[in-house]
């Protein structure tokens, strides 16, 4: 079994895992809860499993380099980190419910890259410009930076539902609003920490391979774009005291620049256009 076989087998593993965390928000029941951490568990196993035979089949192509170098690894990392974030959220605050929006994000990371054609699921061996120790650095600081802001959007979701819903809906389950405010505030805080790294090593490594720290390519600038919108509630919460609504908008905003910064970049012709 080569790594794109388990990398589907975990798409459906994380698939089950959401239903279950979803089935236990609904219905109020320990036992899916119970379940979906444990499908859980085995779905980052097979998600970790996928990434390092990936990187020993780039060494048995003869090129080993770390898979990161294309949308599809980096779909499959950024659904690692996505899980594995959240696992950390939920045994170390007990937010169980937050499993409800974590798991279908990382379950929709990994089908788009098992299941969408011309993802880029062959190995090939990386452009001159992308041998360097940096992309090893650069890109998983960027994409734990976006893992982190993806569970900070589903916060802000979740924090947006029990505001407006009422007291016998199925948001009493969620966490109370000052604890989802401030693990929403966690979370935008670590991502903007990593990806001002990302930016920063990834100006060191532009220098480095093209003679420039800094070229407004599309992807820089929407970095940067984001990194300008996540520093405002970080900004605001600590100078006028933002929380609540605000911040929960914020990051949803946040977020979609994200998803461009992600997705949208590639539509545009840019160095950074590898998904494309």
């Amino acid at each position: 079994m080569n790594s794109s076989h388990v990398l589907s087998v975990t798409t459906f593993i994380y698939g089950l895992a959401a239903f279950f965390y979803i089935t236990a928000l609904i219905f109020k029941k320990p036992l899916p809860g119970k379940l979906a951490l444990w499908v859980t568990l085995a779905g980052v196993t097979g998600n970790i499993t996928g990434f390092i035979l990936r990187w020993q089949d780039s060494y048995a192509a003869g090129f080993g380099r770390i898979p990161l170098s294309n949308l599809y690894e980096s779909l499959v990392f950024y659904a690692l980190t996505i899980v594995v974030i959240y696992l950390f959220i939920e045994f170390r605050y007990k937010a169980r419910t937050l499993g409800a929006f974590a798991l279908p994000l990382g379950f929709l990371c990994l089908a788009y890259a098992s299941l969408s054609p011309d993802m880029g699921v062959q190995i090939r061996p990386l452009m001159p410009a992308l041998k360097s120790n940096w992309l090893s650095v650069h890109v998983m600081a960027c994409f734990v930076g976006y893992a982190a802001f993806a569970l900070a959007f589903a916060l802000g979701i979740m924090f947006l539902l029990k505001a407006n819903a009422g007291k016998k809906s199925i948001t009493q389950a969620f966490p109370d609003l000052e604890h989802i405010d401030e693990l929403n505030h966690q979370m935008i805080t670590f991502g903007f920490l990593f990806l001002s790294l990302g930016i920063i090593t990834g100006a060191v490594w532009a220098n480095s391979a093209w003679g420039r720290y800094w070229g407004w390519d599309p992807k820089e600038t929407w970095s940067l774009i984001t990194w300008f919108i996540y520093a405002i509630p970080i900004h605001a919460r600590f100078m006028r005291g933002w929380q609540g609504k605000r911040i929960a908008f914020l990051s949803i905003i946040g977020f979609a620049a994200v998803i461009f910064t992600y997705f949208g970049v590639n539509l545009l012709p840019g160095l950074h256009s590898y998904g494309a």
